[in-house]
């Protein structure tokens, strides 16, 4: 499926092809909560990066969350988060361990989505408590990451590419 995107200014606008169209995956991390999540969380899609055209590039930035390791010291995050630095809307994450993907955040895209028969609710361990999590008796909750790849639950859902 095509995804058409932009920020709310206009400055910047995006294309990608994605066979995992569905926004499914809701994310509590503090990260995706600060940096897109006016709901105190985000929802991101899967697509290809190769197939990503992108109109307005200058007004893009790219931050870098920094993350305790293992130890507790700062390192800094593999993960670009891509948002418009005239409006601030967040606009797709990269991650170089998996250059083949992007992943947009859902609020960025114009095109229509299909809606999602179940959602993916993680990172549940760092939802504030001001936060509810919306969700329905289908739905599945981790404290972290779940074992399942966005591919893997479009596959077992036989959802269409």
């Amino acid at each position: 499926m095509k995804l058409e995107g932009s920020c709310h200014c206009g400055k910047v606008s995006f294309t990608l092809e994605s066979a995992h169209p569905y926004p499914f995956n809701v994310c509590y991390c503090s990260i995706c909560r600060k940096t897109a999540g006016g709901g105190g969380y985000a929802i991101n899609l899967g697509g290809v990066a190769n197939s990503l055209s992108v109109s307005g590039e200058a007004d893009i930035s790219v931050y870098r969350a920094t993350l305790d390791d293992s130890d507790g010291n700062p390192e800094l995050s593999p993960c670009e988060r891509r948002f418009c630095s005239a409006c601030g809307s967040a606009l797709w994450v990269w991650d170089p361990r998996w250059p083949e993907l992007i992943h947009p955040f859902a609020s960025a895209i114009d095109t229509p989505l299909p809606r999602a028969p179940e959602r993916t609710h993680l990172m549940q361990a760092y939802k504030p408590a001001w936060v509810d999590a919306k969700r329905t008796e289908s739905d599945q909750d981790f404290d972290e990451y779940p074992q399942e790849s966005i591919a893997d639950w479009h596959q077992r859902l036989k959802l269409p590419d």
